[in-house]
């Protein structure tokens, strides 16, 4: 298999993407402010840092020592991690956090701090799932197809009609599989599309760097703890369990209300690997933002509430994304282009469950499933 393009429609409205982009670099030549992280955005990579690793270190220390306050900690550093992830390592691994790539390079590395792989992250979310949302055989954010069907181009099948409902189980399991079996699984097919050698790195070096990985994050987040911590192993084992899961549900219920939502389309290419619509169009179509009003939790997952902003200027710091959002906002009512968003989360959240309960009985069709 060669490296996945696809051909959008170079000549479809244009104008939108060329004006906003104008606006929003006057925006910040105007406030003469970096594109990059703030001081607001420094005191959250420390925070999280923080919500993190020191209850860890507590729990190594013997400070605590016991089963509920050991329980707090697990659940504490739960928090801490889907908050590297939203907040820090995202930023870092889009170039955005930084003008200096090493900064970004080395805070993006904190994604093996979590269980992950930064390079598979980088090929999974910025190339493949940036570059092509939404978009059948391309975005694998929608590829689950042993477990779930999140597009409507793919094909309806009895066992998804549940889906809706065993949904948050599963994504709670999305770290823990994120660690132990996707990484390794996105190396082998990776290496079949050829997408290694973007990244500077063999097949077999690639594995090895993962295995290399996964091998000191087990063992400073489970093995020491379980030789440290003076409480039965099981104890151990399911505080370390339930911090993914809740990290994974964290995750997962950000991330999907973005995209796999009533209000979103879902597109398959055409014969010649095309779609209808540009680049900046596509994005608008297939994005969602939610509780914009919610500074706080805005705050806490990154400015992922965010996702049109984020989609269509990755490279920007994602504490910027509320003020530039009004301008994004009134540049696609001017060129008639849709701009979806949700008052709430809780709205979000419902569009998405709804949208997965539509397509496990094979309920969906749209007229918006296009090429």
């Amino acid at each position: 298999m060669s490296t996945p393009v696809v051909k959008f429609n170079t000549k479809d409205q244009t104008e939108f993407f060329k004006e906003l982009i104008r606006r929003v670099n006057v925006y910040f030549k105007e406030k003469n402010i970096s594109r990059h992280a703030n001081f607001n955005m420094k005191f959250k990579t420390v925070f999280m840092i923080c919500l993190y690793f020191i209850p860890l270190i507590l729990m190594l220390s013997g400070v605590v020592s016991t089963v509920w306050p050991v329980m707090l900690m697990w659940v504490l550093m739960g928090f801490g991690m889907s908050g590297i992830g939203l907040s820090i390592m995202h930023d870092a691994n889009h170039g955005s956090y930084s003008s200096n790539k090493k900064v970004n390079e080395a805070l993006g590395f904190l994604i093996n701090f979590v269980g992950g792989y930064h390079v598979n992250w980088k090929i999974q979310h910025n190339v493949l799932h940036h570059s092509f949302t939404n978009i059948e055989g391309y975005d694998e954010d929608i590829s689950r197809a042993h477990v779930f069907r999140l597009s409507p181009n793919q094909e309806a099948n009895s066992k998804y009609r549940f889906q809706a409902f065993y949904a948050p189980f599963f994504y709670a399991l999305m770290t823990i599989y994120w660690f132990t079996a996707k990484d390794f699984q996105q190396l082998k097919r990776y290496k079949e599309k050829d997408l290694l050698k973007g990244q500077g790195l063999t097949y077999e070096k690639a594995v090895a760097h993962a295995l290399f990985h996964k091998m000191w994050y087990v063992g400073l987040f489970l093995i020491l703890p379980l030789l440290m911590v003076p409480l039965a192993w099981w104890q151990i084992v399911l505080g370390f369990l339930l911090m993914h899961f809740i990290s994974g549900l964290v995750l997962a219920l950000i991330f999907q209300p973005a995209h796999v939502i009533e209000e979103t389309n879902f597109y398959v290419t055409d014969e010649k690997g095309s779609v209808e619509n540009n680049w900046a169009i596509h994005q608008m179509n297939t994005t969602a933002n939610f509780a914009n009003k919610s500074r706080l939790f805005s705050w806490f997952v990154g400015g992922l509430n965010y996702q049109i902003e984020h989609h269509l200027f990755p490279h920007i710091c994602h504490v910027h994304y509320r003020h530039i959002s009004a301008i994004v906002k009134q540049t696609a009512k001017e060129f008639n282009v849709p701009y979806h968003q949700h008052e709430t989360f809780f709205g979000a959240v419902k569009s998405h469950f709804s949208l997965l309960n539509q397509l496990g009985k094979g309920q969906y069709d749209r007229d918006l499933v296009t090429s």
